[in-house]
């Protein structure tokens, strides 16, 4: 208003102000040594969002990936903390980055390219017995109950008796969000969020010696699940820091705000996403813990990571920060997770290290149909048609979870041949998801 003031003195009419002023919000540049307009020039110069000259490199996995994927994938890129991207054969498109997405940045996180479900997890267990032990279990049987009685899913998914873990000792004062969230999290501490989180038994072939058990088929337990609400207050809190931290980014790229690792609410993000990944493998621990001990049975093997996550990493000769939402680790010799539908194999993989995906392979199938398309196209008598056919016994789930909206996992797991080998293959047997019209968490 004061600098309307003065070209009132001057003599500007109203429409020249329009034009003058928009031509400083335009270029602030240009006026920083006006007498009037100097001030208003500074304060936008800024706070103006400047992209890379030119986005930074990645490469992409696969093909048919969605339009959307790839521009969110191009969006990352051409931030001024960008480095380097990757996208997975799995991609579609999420919030800000893609799932699927893998970006690289300069002493900054961005809490969207982490995902809402922090430190999303995948963890194996293998047990020495009969497979027809298993595949025998019906109606009422001790894996149907096992999994009844010992897991929890969903927003109001808890257990009377509060699991016990370490986790609830370490710091949860890091953060005023994990702070707050700390009785909640002790209440969901061994459960299982919505959406696409599953605990399930089922048929595991080992083909590979450096697993360190004999090749040969066993009866595995798998489990897919996160941080559950407290991860997902610390995302909604911290993205929002980041949002008003970056009040110049354009509309499409606001869900890539980000925070500065040398800044006070960007220690707080990164301690707070330890602290979850910390506790969603907490989650992950009390669930195999319990469905093993209410059977009787003690897990020759145990594979496990995070996919929703960051982590410093030496790339390139220097410190960067990677961000995998939605992708798997997948440096030289680490060992994963990768999981297709409730009816198609997973894969336990061992990374390949490969540099130009920043060590990093799918973490699923990826969706080729949204919630809303497949409650309105799918219907359970088809869905339970092919479950029988592949011997699949499903105790709950949502029809938008079903084989039909995810793609065909053999065909990604072909698409990343040169990022992860395959040593194992999981088929699902019995399936148990958060029921249908629960919130999806993931």
């Amino acid at each position: 208003m004061n600098i309307v003031k003065q070209l009132a003195t001057g003599g500007k009419r109203s429409s020249d102000m329009r034009l003058i002023l928009s031509a400083v919000v335009e270029k602030p540049d240009r006026y920083l040594e006006d007498a009037i307009l100097g001030g208003l020039a500074e304060k936008l110069a800024g706070k103006r969002y400047i992209a890379r000259e030119t986005p930074a490199p990645y490469r992409q996995w696969g093909s048919d990936l969605e339009d959307m994927s790839i521009q969110q994938m191009l969006n990352g890129c051409s931030l001024p903390v960008a480095e380097r991207g990757a996208l997975m054969p799995d991609a579609h498109p999420g919030y800000g980055l893609p799932i699927g997405g893998v970006l690289a940045t300069n002493n900054a996180v961005i809490p969207y390219a982490v995902g809402v479900d922090i430190a999303c997890r995948m963890k194996l267990s293998v047990f020495d017995i009969p497979v027809k032990r298993l595949l025998r279990d019906e109606g009422n049987g001790r894996f149907t109950g096992a999994l009844n009685t010992e897991t929890k899913f969903g927003v109001g998914g808890f257990f009377k008796e509060k699991r016990l873990h370490d986790v609830m000792d370490r710091d949860w004062s890091v953060s005023p969000i994990t702070q707050q969230c700390k009785d909640k999290a002790w209440k969901q501490l061994g459960t299982s969020g919505s959406g696409n989180h599953f605990v399930e038994f089922g048929e595991i072939e080992i083909s590979d010696t450096s697993l360190g058990v004999e090749p040969g088929t066993y009866v595995a337990l798998m489990s897919h699940s996160g941080s559950r609400g407290t991860g997902a207050n610390v995302a909604a809190h911290y993205s929002k820091l980041a949002k008003d931290t970056h009040p110049e980014l354009p509309k499409e790229l606001q869900h890539l705000a980000w925070l500065g690792l040398d800044s006070k609410a960007g220690q707080e993000y990164w301690q707070a996403m330890e602290l979850m990944g910390h506790y969603a493998a907490a989650n992950h621990a009390c669930i195999h813990k319990h469905v093993a001990a209410n059977l009787g049975l003690e897990p020759i093997l145990d594979v496990e990571n995070h996919h929703n996550f960051a982590w410093k990493e030496q790339h390139d000769g220097k410190e960067v920060i990677v961000h995998r939402k939605g992708a798997t680790p997948a440096g030289e010799g680490v060992l994963g997770v990768i999981p297709g539908s409730m009816a198609s194999p997973a894969y336990v993989v061992r990374g390949k290290g490969n540099p130009e995906s920043l060590n990093s392979a799918s973490h699923g199938a990826g969706r080729v149909m949204s919630r809303k398309q497949a409650a309105s196209k799918l219907n359970w008598k088809d869905a339970n048609k092919l479950l029988q056919e592949r011997g699949v016994r499903l105790l709950s789930a949502g029809i938008d979870e079903v084989p039909y909206v995810y793609k065909d996992i053999d065909e990604v797991m072909a698409a990343q041949a040169d990022l992860v080998d395959p040593l194992a293959r999981f088929f699902p047997r019995l399936v148990k998801m958060a029921p249908a019209g629960e919130r999806p968490e993931d």
